[in-house]
C-alpha cells in the first residue's frame, strides 16, 4: 500500500512538473528558428524555466552589457545534484589544487559550460540554447535525466547581447512578410559595423585572456569560480560550408594533451553519427586551430578542460532562409537544430565518460 501511495504521488509531481514546464514554442507563441528572438525574450524564457523548476535550474545573473542587458548563467542537473551544487563547485577546485581544505571526491559529477552567441551576428545559437534547456529540464525526457545524474550543465544563452540586439533589430526591419532566399537582397548584406561585436564594436570571443570588456570580466570571474571540465562554443560560418565540430587543424599546441586530443575525437564521433543518421553534412581537423590562447575552445583548452568551437553555417548573410551555391536553401530552423544537436550530443558523451574526465583534469 505504501509503496502503491509513493507511485501515485511520484505520477502527480511528475505530471506537475510537465504541466508548468512550457516548450519554447508554447512560451514564445512560434517554433525555434521561425524568427529571431529579442534577447528580452530569451531572458523572460530563462527565468520562467528556473522559476517553474527549482529543484532542477538555478538562474545567475553574472553581469550587464554597457547598453544595459542582463548576462546570465543557467546552472541545471538532478535535484540531488543541486541541493549541494556549491560543494560539487568546490570539490571542482580541488580537483586543480587551488582548494586544498580536503582531499577531492573524484567520482563527483562533472561540469560541462555551453557558450552560445558570442558573436551577435551568428545568432541561431541562442535559439538553440532555449531547446537544450527545455530538453534538461523535460521530466519526459529520459535521456536527459538520466545524463544529469552525473553532469552539472551551465548554459551562458547569448554572451553578446548587445551586438545581437543590434543584428536582430536590423535584420526585422529588412525583411519582408516573406524571407526573400536571393542573397543578393537587402536582408542578406548587413552593413557595417554588423553585429559580430559588442557594444564598443570589439570582438568577445578574442578577449578571453586578456578581459578587456565588461561582458568578458563577468564571465571570466564565474568561469574560474567552476573551472568546467568541457567547454563548447557556439559559432557561424559562411552559408556554403558543411558543419564543423572537432577534433581541430592540426597541428596542436604543445601543451595539449594526449587525452584532450583523444577526447576530441571521440566526442567528433559522437556527433557525426547524429548528423550522418540525418543526412547532413559536416567537416573536422581543417581551418579552427588551437593556438592562440584567447578564444573559446583554446582557453579552456589551456586550462585543463575540453575546450571546443562548432561553426554552423549562416552567419548574418543567413537570414531566417537563404539559398547557397548548390541551389539547396538553409533556413534558421535548419541551423538551430544543428546546433541544438551537437549541445545534446556533448552532454550525452560527457555523461558517459564522466569519470575518465575527471580522472584525466585532475592530472592536468
Amino acid at each position: 500500500m505504501k509503496f502503491k501511495l509513493f507511485f501515485i504521488c511520484l505520477l502527480f509531481l511528475t505530471a506537475n512538473a510537465i504541466a508548468q514546464i512550457k516548450s519554447p514554442a508554447e512560451f514564445l507563441g512560434y517554433q525555434p528558428g521561425k524568427q529571431f528572438t529579442p534577447h528580452f525574450k530569451i531572458v523572460n524564457y530563462f527565468q520562467q524555466m528556473a522559476t517553474a523548476n527549482p529543484q532542477a535550474m538555478k538562474l545567475e545573473k553574472y553581469g550587464q552589457t554597457n547598453e544595459g542587458r542582463e548576462l546570465l548563467l543557467a546552472f541545471i542537473s538532478s535535484p540531488q545534484n543541486m541541493a549541494r551544487l556549491n560543494e560539487i563547485r568546490k570539490n571542482n577546485l580541488r580537483l586543480t589544487g587551488l582548494l586544498k581544505d580536503k582531499a577531492p571526491d573524484t567520482n563527483a559529477p562533472i561540469i560541462v559550460w555551453l557558450s552560445y552567441n558570442v558573436h551577435g551576428n551568428e545568432a541561431s545559437s541562442s535559439e538553440a540554447a532555449m531547446k537544450v534547456l527545455y530538453e534538461l529540464l523535460n521530466p519526459a525526457n529520459n535521456n536527459t535525466q538520466e545524463w544529469l545524474k552525473n553532469t552539472i550543465v551551465i548554459i551562458d544563452p547569448c554572451l553578446n547581447p548587445d551586438g545581437r540586439e543590434r543584428y536582430v533589430n536590423w535584420f526585422n526591419q529588412m525583411v519582408g512578410k516573406n524571407p526573400d532566399v536571393d542573397v543578393n537582397t537587402r536582408e542578406h548584406s548587413e552593413p557595417w559595423p554588423g553585429g559580430r561585436i559588442n557594444h564598443y564594436y570589439f570582438d568577445l570571443n578574442r578577449d578571453w585572456a586578456w578581459q578587456t570588456q565588461v561582458e568578458t570580466q563577468g564571465r571570466m570571474k564565474k568561469y574560474n569560480e567552476w573551472l568546467p571540465q568541457i567547454h563548447c562554443d557556439f559559432h557561424e560560418q559562411g552559408i556554403n560550408s558543411p558543419y564543423y565540430f572537432a577534433p581541430a587543424a592540426e597541428p596542436f599546441h604543445e601543451v595539449i594533451t594526449a587525452w584532450q586530443r583523444q577526447f576530441q575525437t571521440t566526442i567528433g564521433h559522437n556527433h557525426a553519427k547524429y548528423f550522418d543518421a540525418n543526412g547532413w553534412l559536416y567537416f573536422t581537423k581543417e581551418i579552427f586551430d588551437l593556438f592562440y590562447p584567447s578564444y573559446g575552445d583554446t582557453y579552456p583548452l589551456y586550462n585543463g578542460a575540453i575546450g571546443m568551437t562548432y561553426e554552423q553555417a549562416g552567419h548574418s548573410q543567413g537570414g531566417l532562409a537563404v539559398q547557397v551555391n548548390d541551389g539547396d536553401t538553409l533556413t534558421l530552423k535548419d541551423r538551430v537544430t544543428h546546433h541544438f544537436t551537437t549541445s545534446m550530443s556533448t552532454i550525452e558523451i560527457a555523461s558517459k565518460n564522466a569519470g575518465r574526465l575527471l580522472s584525466e583534469y585532475k592530472k592536468y
